[in-house]
């Protein structure tokens, strides 16, 4: 992979009503976990955060609509390391790479997760890898969650990746989940129209607000289970947790989900059932649409067969 252009990363930012009174550099720790207050201080003290353009103090208080742009640091001494870590391949060529994500996966490095993520696997398999999104994230287009299974798609070369991430941005792509919900769904299918924001009492964790980003999510009874249902999830916007957000919303929480699921889960989920099984583009070469799909990991199927068995 070729050496990734030096220079300052930045990010922009616009505070929602959630934000309004919210100190700066409480507001930008949270909102990037894996950096400290103290790390936004020192860039707010040294010019690096602009609110509306101008430098303002870390103690500064948000309002509704102010534009934040925050310029990192390049992570120059921080190296990936590429890790001999065994990846399902479910599909590569010189463009891209379908790659099958196991439970307990991040997908790229960050605070607390330095190696064992699939950028370090992928390093290892393929040098070659699109540098848009940086020595942190190479040839990554989207993510899913560290506890949520499936089908990624990971670009070698930047064009490809430009092309992918255009379909994720204007949501052409094809994305559909399955999963296990507590509760028994009362419709065998419908859609879920709320919109996905920043939780207002835990900044952390996203919720159903009226000043969210648009979030759309259809769902698909497959099988019931008295007290649990099986179900298919597809997309037509990709907001943070948003399965996760919706399914909670309905009062129907992914099994297993410690973040946004009330009950503890009798069987051994390690985190929220939920698998990427089918994914769906124009490939950036060839022009024509191509699909691929995952199996269920065995922890899954496992869940169902003990479901099945109770009936």
């Amino acid at each position: 992979m070729p050496e990734p252009a030096q220079g300052p990363v930045i990010e922009y930012l616009t505070a929602d009503s959630a934000d309004q009174d919210f100190r700066l550099d409480l507001y930008l720790s949270e909102t990037f976990s894996d950096r400290s207050r103290s790390f936004f201080q020192k860039l707010i003290k040294e010019g690096k955060v602009l609110v509306n353009g101008l430098p303002v103090k870390p103690s500064y208080l948000l309002r509704e609509d102010d534009r934040i742009e925050v310029e990192f640091p390049e992570p120059e001494a921080l190296k990936i390391l590429p890790e001999e870590i065994p990846l399902d391949i479910v599909y590569e060529d010189d463009d891209v790479i379908l790659v099958n994500k196991p439970k307990g996966m991040v997908v790229h490095p960050s605070a607390g997760h330095a190696s064992g993520t699939l950028v370090n696997a992928l390093l290892y398999h393929c040098r070659d890898l699109s540098g848009i999104n940086g020595v942190l994230r190479p040839g990554i287009v989207h993510r899913i969650d560290k506890d949520t299974t499936g089908l990624l798609v990971v670009c070698k070369n930047d064009l490809a990746h430009q092309k992918i991430a255009a379909q994720f941005a204007d949501h052409s792509q094809k994305r559909i989940y399955e999963g296990i919900v507590t509760g028994n769904l009362k419709d065998d299918e419908g859609t879920i129209d709320a919109p996905v924001g920043r939780d207002r009492k835990d900044r952390k964790k996203m919720a159903v607000t009226a000043d969210g980003k648009p979030a759309v999510t259809h769902y698909r009874v497959l099988e019931r289970f008295g007290d649990y249902t099986y179900a298919e999830f597809s997309l037509t916007t990709g907001r943070t947790h948003q399965i996760r957000v919706h399914m909670a919303s309905l009062r129907h929480p992914l099994l297993g989900d410690e973040v946004y699921g009330a009950l503890r889960s009798p069987f051994a989920t390690e985190g929220q059932v939920l698998h990427a099984r089918l994914l769906g583009f124009i490939h950036p070469s060839t022009g024509e649409y191509v699909e691929f799909s995952a199996d269920h990991p065995d922890s899954f199927e496992k869940i169902l067969r003990k479901l099945r068995a109770r009936t």
